[in-house]
């Protein structure tokens, strides 16, 4: 197996709940268990194929993905959305009074196609305070740029990336304007923020995914098989994509919501003023999913009877939802991050979404997962280790978050960890009275 794409560090500071530098690590520790799932960097370095994030409500961990995900929306799209005096939109910790003039700082550590790379940037919602990136294609850590404010330094192709420094304003990153000036080192390095960090969607979003991979037939599978895992009694889906052609000189088709109806009118009569002819034909696709179950006929008879997705379980179509996300990630080697992944589903559900990434015969690419959760069946460690369990509290004394995994603890093989945690051991538990039951 030659893994290409993986996290293998993320840190941040000054971002909502955590004040101080937060670490996410994927580096795996040297412990014995499960070492067959874990995913080779180098001869020495293992990474973790996935980690929970356990804490009490209010804790700060879906503020991890919070940062993660606002850091790489950011880096994916800051040429487009950084407008003139656009605001960066980072969101420092409030509870005191001086962090609030203080930078957000992210930085990533990862490897692409088989190159490390280190990029970081800080900033406050006027302006980018630092920025960098470094690759080691060779093995050997080398920079491509630094920054500090609107000073730049290089080591290649100076003169070329000096005048990209000069075409970037103080509230856009370097490295976002150097891509679509095709810098070749800065394309590569994005290559991974773009193409392989995938983060869970919603179940309403199944109609938009459903024609998103309308031409993809093992992915329209991959959800059938996924609704089949969620729910026994679901023998296959099936899809189906219409398109409806709408006459601008004629009636909007009667079976869409009245909302969507006000607004392509709008749509259409803007596009009215502007054609020659002053007629304009629009294509809508409409796309719908059954699921086949077993029933009874009148004379006893089994056959089957389809429902409509809407009237289908919410774990049912939560699953359904993550499945491309979760078939994107194992088939590229990508990463996934889900908040409250047992949100509507059964425990057994969050093992089977675990088990993929920490199996090697689904998990051929070296794929992973981050996900927070308080599903405390994990803890077991029949699918986890130590070192993938991660835990965020907040501080009563000043409001802060902190991140910190259960290896930093002194724990035997033998120690219930579920047991320990619950009891408030580790830290991240809700600290209330619970009253006695007679």
């Amino acid at each position: 197996m030659e893994v290409v794409n993986m996290l293998i560090e993320f840190r941040f500071k000054n971002y909502r709940s955590f004040r101080d530098e937060t670490v996410l690590s994927m580096e795996a520790s040297g412990i014995n268990s499960l070492k067959k799932s874990l995913i080779p960097l180098s001869s020495k370095v293992k990474l973790l194929p996935s980690c929970a994030i356990y804490g009490k409500n209010g804790g700060g961990k879906s503020n991890v993905i919070r940062a993660f995900w606002l850091a790489v929306q950011f880096i994916r799209n800051a040429q487009r959305t950084q407008h003139d005096r656009a605001i960066i939109p980072v969101r420092p910790f409030s509870l005191n009074d001086y962090s609030k003039n203080d930078p957000t700082e992210f930085e990533f550590v990862y490897s692409s196609n088989g190159v490390r790379y280190w990029y970081g940037f800080s900033a406050t919602r006027e302006k980018i305070f630092s920025e960098y990136l470094y690759h080691a294609p060779k093995g050997q850590k080398a920079l491509i740029f630094d920054r500090k404010e609107q000073n730049f330094s290089f080591t290649e192709d100076k003169s070329k990336r000096t005048l990209i420094g000069k075409m970037v304003a103080e509230n856009q990153l370097f490295f976002s304007v150097a891509c679509t000036m095709n810098d070749a080192a800065c394309v590569s390095a994005m290559q991974w923020f773009r193409n392989e960090v995938y983060f869970s969607r919603d179940y309403s979003d199944i109609p938009g995914q459903i024609l998103e991979y309308a031409e993809d037939k093992l992915m329209l599978k991959a959800i059938s098989d996924y609704a089949k895992a969620a729910d026994l009694g679901i023998l296959d889906v099936q899809f189906e994509i219409n398109n409806k052609e709408v006459r601008s000189d004629g009636p909007l088709p009667t079976d869409i919501p009245e909302d969507f109806k006000t607004e392509l009118s709008q749509f259409i009569r803007a596009l009215s003023e502007t054609s020659s002819d002053g007629t304009i034909l629009l294509q809508l696709q409409e796309v719908s999913a059954q699921a086949s179950h077993q029933g009874v006929k009148k004379d006893g008879k089994k056959d089957n009877f389809y429902l409509d997705l809407s009237d289908e379980s919410d774990g049912t179509r939560k699953l359904m939802a993550l499945a491309p996300a979760i078939e994107s990630a194992l088939r590229t080697g990508g990463i996934l991050l889900v908040d409250e992944l047992e949100k509507e589903l059964h425990p057994q559900l969050i093992n089977f979404v675990v088990a993929k990434f920490q199996s090697k015969d689904s998990n051929k690419n070296g794929a992973q997962l981050i996900f927070t959760t308080h599903n405390t069946e994990l803890l077991s460690l029949e699918y986890l280790r130590k070192d993938q369990i991660y835990f965020a509290d907040k501080q009563n004394s000043d409001g802060s978050s902190e991140l910190y995994s259960i290896s930093e603890f002194s724990t035997r093989t033998s120690d219930n960890i579920r047991k320990a945690y619950l009891v408030g051991k580790y830290g991240a538990t809700p600290n209330i009275e619970i009253e006695e039951v007679e």
